[in-house]
């Protein structure tokens, strides 16, 4: 089984000074789901190479069994230093598509135009398309077959609007996870702030937080056992 991961590029956090990019948790915790399942994982972002980390998913207080694995870990170290080039990628040569979060997505993979045909391609075929937290915003622009907004009238879950007004960024950020996919017409539901919760329909894997990625990424091995 061959799963592709694909993570932002952007490391800017808007106009703040500030850096941002992926969480690593929700790298992390995938990671090694998939990794222990005997999955083979390639990693890929907008400019290839080393995706910029998130700093504050970096602090103590957000380290998980998932991020301490990862950091004694030398050779996800650098598969993760070498990420391939998006571009390069072709969703046919993949069973699924996770997309971990961060605030770097909502920059650059939500308007990333090979990104967006990825999923619509993957989608169509009836593969797995996993995002958690910030990365549902990567579906901003994804569409059906019949051209409506893929998550229109589907269950959906992503980075509600309370988590971010709690981290301080509600101004920062291009868009609101939460609020997009409900302009899409996505049925968004959701959990507690920062408690795991994941919505799946067909196909489509969506998780709410970095507590979500963990059963996000359970949640897209389980389909592609089926």
């Amino acid at each position: 089984m061959k799963i592709l991961m694909v993570l932002t590029s952007h490391d800017q956090l808007g106009n703040t000074g500030h850096k941002t990019g992926f969480w690593l948790e929700e790298f992390a915790a995938p990671y090694y789901v998939f990794k222990d399942a005997g999955a083979e994982l390639t990693l890929a972002s907008p400019k290839g190479g080393q995706p910029p980390l998130d700093p504050k998913s970096d602090d103590p207080s957000a380290q998980t069994d998932a991020t301490t694995r990862f950091k004694a870990d030398e050779a996800a170290q650098q598969a993760l230093a070498h990420t391939v080039k998006l571009d390069s990628v072709s969703g046919t040569d993949f069973d699924a598509v996770f997309y971990p979060g961060g605030h770097g997505p909502l920059w650059d993979l939500a308007e990333d135009k090979k990104s967006i045909e990825l999923i619509e391609t993957m989608y169509a075929a009836g593969k797995p398309v996993a995002a958690v937290c910030h990365a549902p915003g990567v579906l901003r622009h994804v569409k059906a077959a019949n051209g409506e907004p893929l998550v229109k009238g589907k269950s959906v879950a992503g980075f509600t609007n309370t988590e971010e007004e709690a981290v301080q960024l509600t101004n920062v950020v291009p868009f609101l996870v939460e609020d997009m996919l409900k302009e899409n017409g996505g049925d968004y539901s959701k959990g507690a702030d920062w408690a795991p919760y994941v919505t799946q329909v067909d196909n489509l894997i969506t998780g709410q937080n970095p507590a979500s990625s963990e059963p996000a990424a359970e949640a897209l091995l389980k389909l592609l056992k089926k």
